[in-house]
């Protein structure tokens, strides 16, 4: 794992992704809170629902986020590891269950930080998932998607696992297709043996299944995966595979077949500080339409599944932490900040990985645009219960304890980052505290 020792901002290249956000804010009402300035994000699975079913204390809380009018009391946005539909879908659907309105525009879904990665736009790239991928790919900004069923209509003889889909008669003919220069994952597909075999396939051939393997083929065309969750909640009464569980598996796979290790161009999604970053831009968002005219200092993630949710708020609390020590110290050294001075801004922070950063590209804000904190609350409806399992102590208490990590392969275990600000028995007890702790009223 690579400890990041230089870091520039392109607070930019965030800002020109995320099209349509409007960052500054409205003045069309002074609702201007001073101090007590702060925003909610909101996992959704284990937190707001299982599987399709709302959680009841959820459309509780929700009730009492917004005013008489339905307009909500400080700024809310939902993130969510899932990807299989479009964030309109996602905000239909929590409109629904939570009887409150919900604007995609408050919906981080594990691919929508895919929107700043321009570099790929233009390139042709292979999607793995299920629901409308290629409509969420082009959303997205990728111009030229080839999906799996499309490489295995093109390639018949390569999905050979399930014998009814085997050609019977004659071999088919070979269509061919364009050659693939990048990998996008954005879930769990249906069929994992079609989805692993193929992409293997991509990856030893460059991009060309016309090829014959080559373990020569390394470093591999880019592979950027969405959603690292080992599991997640829905209405069964034990956790279930991600999407974590399949890269897992194509890890292992790979490793097996070539020796050498599977390379991510990006990893999306929680816990990587990119989704949050672009979080909280959405938030800031938010905040401009309730007519607030000084920035988000606090934030408060809420969520259920420890090393999702809980690493992930954490970690990013300590980039901010990092991010203010830099800009105290450069700014005791030169008496300004210049927005390319972060250079060295985990140079004397706690490790911090680049896989946890969430892409190659390096950090996203500028020092001055961030907010103070980011306090993780951790709420007992889902994958985590404290009936079943405990969290991590650092060190550990009893010789007998085991430290269990459900992150991905590319991050760096860290029982610190897995014990939450607070522990709530729901999102709506998650809530009223928050609302406490800042002093407001919750009606």
């Amino acid at each position: 794992m690579q400890r990041i020792r230089s870091l520039k901002t392109f607070g930019h290249l965030l800002k020109s992704g995320c099209e349509g956000v409007n960052i500054s804010p409205s003045t069309s009402r002074n609702y201007s809170h001073g101090p007590n300035s702060f925003g909610l994000l909101f996992d959704i699975d284990g937190v707001l629902v299982r599987g399709t079913t709302p959680i009841p204390a959820a459309k509780t809380c929700f009730k009492n986020l917004v005013d008489h009018k339905g307009k909500y009391k400080v700024p809310v946005v939902f993130v969510t590891n899932a990807g299989n539909c479009m964030r309109e879908t996602k905000a239909e659907h929590l409109s629904h269950v939570l009887e409150v309105e919900v604007s995609p525009d408050q919906v981080v879904l594990s691919h929508s930080p895919l929107r700043m990665f321009k570099q790929f736009h233009k390139l042709c790239v292979l999607v793995s998932g299920q629901g409308p991928v290629v409509e969420v790919a082009h959303n997205l900004g990728f111009h030229d998607v080839v999906t799996i069923d499309m490489l295995r209509e093109a390639y018949p003889l390569l999905d050979v696992v399930d014998h009814n889909r085997r050609p019977k008669d004659r071999i088919p003919p070979t269509k061919g297709l364009r050659h693939i220069d990048a990998v996008i994952l954005f879930g769990e597909p249906i069929r994992w043996e079609t989805n692993l075999q193929l992409i293997v396939d991509v990856l030893l051939t460059r991009g060309n299944p016309d090829n014959i393997w080559s373990s020569t083929h390394y470093p591999h065309i880019p592979v950027l995966a969405c959603n690292m969750d080992i599991l997640w909640m829905a209405e069964a009464k034990n956790p279930r595979f991600g999407h974590g569980m399949f890269l897992v598996a194509l890890e292992s796979l790979y490793k097996k077949v070539t020796g050498c290790e599977l390379k991510y161009e990006a990893l999306i999604g929680k816990p990587s500080i990119v989704t949050y970053n672009y979080a909280e831009l959405l938030l800031r968002q938010q905040a401009g339409r309730l007519g607030w005219t000084t920035p988000v200092k606090r934030l408060y993630a809420i969520g259920d599944n420890p090393m999702a949710d809980i690493y992930g708020a954490n970690l990013y609390n300590r980039y901010l932490q990092a991010s203010q020590r830099t800009r105290a110290q450069m700014q005791a050294k030169s008496g300004k900040l210049g927005v390319d001075s972060q250079a060295e801004i985990f140079d004397d922070a706690p490790l911090i990985t680049q896989a946890e950063i969430g892409s190659t590209s390096g950090a996203y804000m500028a020092a001055e645009d961030l907010p103070e904190q980011c306090s993780s609350i951790l709420v007992c409806t889902g994958v985590y219960s404290r009936d079943q399992q405990e969290l991590p102590s650092d060190p550990p208490q009893t010789v007998t304890e085991k430290h269990i990590f459900h992150g991905h392969r590319d991050f760096h275990f860290d029982p610190s980052l897995m014990q939450p600000s607070i522990v709530a028995h729901d999102v709506k007890e998650a809530v009223e505290l928050v609302f406490q702790q800042e002093g407001w009223a919750l009606e």
